[in-house]
């Protein structure tokens, strides 16, 4: 199994960045599939970005591309979610979760691990 942490959230204003990470445990790490998700209150858990086993292939939300990227150092086991340009609406609980398939997904019901999350607040 994976065990997934998150860090890096906290509180900017719009227009300002942070960068996430998601450190994942084991070995396996560089075989499987990565993607960020974010859940506001009230809301859905919706799909943020991905990226595949090599980290060659990406893909992201119409909402946050051009602002966010994502990135994987498979060396480190890590993860990384790099947020520009945050606006408001982009406020929510982030989750790092991982794909034992080497290719990506949109549903988050196709990943099998979850990170506890981590919270973003951006103020106007």
């Amino acid at each position: 199994q994976v065990q997934l942490v998150e860090s890096g959230g906290g509180l900017v204003q719009a227009g300002d960045s942070l960068r996430l990470s998601c450190a994942a445990s084991g070995r396996t790490f560089s075989s499987y599939a990565m993607g960020w998700f974010r859940q506001a209150p009230g809301k859905e858990r919706e799909f943020v970005a991905a990226i595949n086993w090599s980290g060659g292939s990406t893909y992201y939300a119409d909402s946050v591309k051009g602002r966010f990227t994502i990135s994987r150092d498979n060396a480190k086991n890590t993860m990384y979610l790099q947020m520009n340009s945050l606006k408001p609406e982009d406020t929510a609980v982030y989750y790092c979760a991982a794909r034992y398939y080497s290719d990506s997904a949109y549903n988050p019901n196709d990943y099998h691990y979850w990170g506890q999350g981590t919270q973003v607040t951006i103020s106007s």
